[in-house]
Order: structure tokens, then sequence, then C-alpha cells
């Protein structure tokens, strides 16, 4: 399958007071076109820098993409001109932010928002454009449209807002849509319902998919691929099954370990010791070497290349080089495999 966008060695500093902040150092990805890739991590580990960085929405001023391409249809972003990036945001690449209640101008109706891309972007008329809007309205599933494109943000409900916005990101077909946790804020039922929306559009208008969330259960249920970020890096990529199944750093053995399951007592509940790395000095080894129980005396002086497990899984551990120890998951982890393979 053809790549659409590919990051190639991406280095983002922030410039601080205190000094420079290594955001993202050395990110390397692609994404397939019609594929969901699934960036999962801890907050601060790198995952809405990273996508900043692709749409060019990181704040001016105090940042710096350092090194790397960002290639979108063999086109380096990093080298275009703001006006040059005006023309692909929005219709080529477009981005589902996090809060819909910030995403949206409580000044205009919806039906304008939706509107506008379109008129910007696909020069359509202000009553092509508005009919566009009422079918969009429809297609996310927002009951009586024709009533609603006339009505302000603060008259929606949560999900609803959410919906909106995805009908924003949607209006022009984009190729790439990013989906920055689209479904923090809402409640469990909601959720699921904006994620199935999502899952039933993309099989619409073909689109490929980079969804950023730090729940676990969410990627099993929307994504082709996960990349697992800490520190700045991606620590292991790989398939939803290759990744749930057959995990190999053990920060994704964390992340599994952390995930509540309704069977389980209280006390059982497990977090990842300690805290991630201050950027403004990262560490000289393996960033997750302070939190790991596993961590031997390499992970503290050398990062660990990216070693493969398969044509498609790749971990950086040093776990997996042929002269280390053999270690297995812990149980907490094979008892979240087994839970999630009986769900499959």
């Amino acid at each position: 399958m053809e790549n659409i966008l590919e990051v190639k060695d991406l280095n983002i500093s922030f410039h601080t007071f205190a000094g420079e902040v290594k955001a993202i150092r050395g990110v390397n990805f692609e994404l397939k076109k019609g594929e969901t890739l699934a960036i999962v991590g801890e907050s601060g580990s790198g995952k809405s820098v990273t996508t900043k960085a692709i749409m060019r929405l990181l704040p001016p001023g105090n940042s710096e993409i350092k090194q790397g391409e960002i290639l979108f249809e063999g086109k380096d972003l990093t080298q275009l001109t703001d006006k040059q990036m005006q023309k692909i945001r929005g219709q080529d690449i477009s981005m589902i932010f996090q809060d819909p209640m910030t995403s949206l101008n409580p000044t205009m109706t919806v039906g304008k928002q939706i509107m506008e891309p379109l008129i910007k972007h696909q020069n359509m008329s202000k009553s092509a454009a508005s009919e566009r809007a009422l079918q969009l309205l429809k297609l996310v599933g927002i009951p009586k449209p024709e009533l609603r494109i006339k009505q302000y943000p603060h008259q929606f409900s949560g999900g609803m807002r959410q919906r909106v916005v995805i009908a924003i990101a949607l209006a022009c077909n984009p190729k790439v849509l990013i989906a920055d946790e689209p479904t923090t804020a809402l409640d469990v039922t909601i959720q699921a319902q904006i994620l199935e929306l999502m899952k039933d559009l993309q099989k619409k208008i073909d689109t490929s998919i980079i969804f950023i969330t730090h729940d676990l259960g969410v990627v099993a249920n929307v994504a082709d691929r996960v990349a697992v970020m800490y520190g700045g890096k991606i620590v292991e990529i790989g398939t939803v099954d290759e990744v749930f199944y057959n995990p190999q750093h053990p920060y994704t053995w964390g992340l599994i370990s952390s995930m509540p399951s309704l069977d389980a007592k209280e006390e059982e509940l497990y977090a990842i010791p300690g805290t991630p790395p201050n950027l403004l000095h990262p560490p000289k080894g393996d960033a997750f070497a302070p939190r790991n129980e596993y961590a031997m005396q390499i992970d503290l002086e050398e990062q660990p290349p990216m070693f493969k497990v398969s044509d498609t899984h790749y971990a950086a551990t040093w776990l997996l080089h042929p002269d280390a120890p053999k270690v297995e998951p812990p149980e907490a982890v094979k008892s979240r495999m087994r839970k999630f393979m009986g769900t499959k």
C-alpha cells in the first residue's frame, strides 16, 4: 500500500527561559492510504507536538523544527511557506482538536463555520456551500440539520459540538485527518458513537487518519497500526494485533497493565512508577530506564536502536538484543492480552 505521509528523523525544540526543550527527538513513521495510525503515550510524550508540526501549527517564535522531513505526497511540508501551507491545511490535511468548545467560534453559526473551508478551498458559492453544510450535518448524525445550521455552538451539547468539528474537518474531503484525542471530554456512550462515526466516515470518503490518544481501549477499536511514544521518541510501532498480543517494550507493558479492567479489584490498578524525563536535559541512554524495572547498565549509557520483531513490528529496547537476558512480560500484561484476545 502506498504511503501518503512520511515523517523522517523529525526533531523539534522549544526555546524557553529555562533553556532548550528537545520535545521531539528523531521521530520516524509513515501513514498509508486509507489506514488509521494511532499514536499513544502519556501526557507530554510528544504526540500532539508531532501532529501539530505536520499541520505547521506549532507556536511561532519559541518553537523550531531543528531537523527532519514531513513528506506529504512526496512534498516536504517543512519547506513550504505559510501561504503554501494554507492551501493544504483544511483541504488536504485536516485536524479535529481535543476540545470542541474552544475549536468553534462562539460568535458564528455552525453553518457559517462549516461553509468557510468550502468557500475558501473549493471556491463554492454561498448557496452551494450552505447546501453542502446541510449534507455534512446529516452525514455526522445531527438531527434537524435545517434548524441546527442556523444555531450557535453554545446551543449544542458536547457530543453534538464534536460532530460539528468533525463536519468542518471533513468538509473538503481531506486525504489525511488528524484526530487529537477527539473523545477525551465526552462521556463513554457519546465517545463510542463518535468513534463509530469516524470509522463509518473513513470508509465513505477513503481518508487516512492519525488518531492521538492515551486510551489503549480506543486504539483496539479504531486503529490498524499503533505507534507508542515516550520522551519525544517512538519506542514501539506495529499493527494493533502485534502491539497488543506481543508487546516488546517495557513502557508498552506498563501502558497495557495500566488499562482498567471491570473485573479487577480496586487495589490491583497498576500505575507506571516515576515521572517522564525532563527534556531540557534529555537522558544519555534510554529515556525510560529510570522507570524500567528491567533496565540494564547499557540502558543508562546508550539509546537503543529500533530492533526488528517482524516486517511490520519494531521496538527500541535493549531487551531485544541477542545478548540480553530473556524477560517475560508481567502477569498483568498477559492477563490484559488474554482479555483483549477474547474481545476480538
